[in-house]
């Protein structure tokens, strides 16, 4: 039976290139988007014309009853889950900490904490084997900005993202003996739309001169590493965070 991957946030940058890189490695990918339908449908086009699987689901990632029909709608076209990426996520305008407002934190933490958190309790609902299921991997989607600060930029982001990197050990630690492998990934200076959402779209060039490999990475790089983490490759490694940023 192929396998079957749930990529939230699966439309674009990061979360597009792992489901490509997915359904070339023989899973069957449902995606998640919540705003643009245009670009989850492009993703879903380009795989289904390769030869692949793929399905698109309109989802809000910080309401349960989205999570809940996300997971179970993807479960209904390709069969029991075998894996999770939780990768949806966003960023606001670039700001200093006293310019912030509740609304904005609000914004920012209900999609990359409290989304996070609900992907990864739906997903070890049907991968435990405490509950019946046959195991599988969930690959939570950091930043280096959790280690960073990113601070006069994104302090609220980089907040967000060590909440992950601590849902990811201590989730990595609970489901050990229930057949489900827990990672992370830390992108760097990442060459993707989201930078457009904080302002400065040419972010990366700026910054690039500051990574030691003199360069920012590609949506692709990153999504190399997810795979061999969701792989039997990986078979030995979870609680893990695994840094793709060039050694910044």
């Amino acid at each position: 039976m192929t396998p079957s991957l749930l990529i939230t946030g699966g439309g674009r940058g990061i979360g597009a290139a792992t489901a490509r890189l997915a359904a070339q490695a023989g899973y069957a990918v449902g995606l998640s988007y919540r705003h643009d339908a245009q670009a989850a449908a492009e993703v879903v086009r380009g795989i289904e014309a390769a030869g692949g699987r793929a399905l698109a689901v309109r989802a809000d990632v910080g309401v349960d009853s989205d999570v809940e029909r996300l997971f179970d709608a993807v479960q209904a076209e390709f069969g029991p889950l075998r894996g999770l990426v939780n990768n949806a996520g966003t960023l606001e305008r670039q700001a200093r900490v006293d310019e912030m407002d509740a609304a904005r934190l609000h914004r920012v933490l209900t999609t990359n904490v409290i989304g996070a958190f609900l992907c990864a309790g739906a997903a070890v609902r049907r991968l435990s084997t405490r509950h019946g299921g046959a195991g599988g991997v969930i690959v939570n989607v950091s930043s280096r900005a959790a280690v960073l600060g990113s601070g006069g930029e994104y302090v609220d982001y980089a907040a967000s993202k060590g909440a992950v990197d601590t849902l990811t050990v201590g989730l990595a630690r609970e489901v050990a003996q229930e057949s489900i492998r827990v990672c992370g990934v830390r992108p760097g200076l990442i060459e993707t739309d989201i930078h457009a959402l904080g302002g400065e779209p040419g972010r990366v060039a700026r910054l690039a001169s500051g990574v030691p490999l003199g360069r920012g990475g590609t949506a692709e790089e990153v999504a190399r590493a997810i795979l061999w983490l969701l792989s039997d490759n990986a078979s030995y490694v979870t609680g893990t965070l695994l840094d793709v940023s060039g050694g910044r």
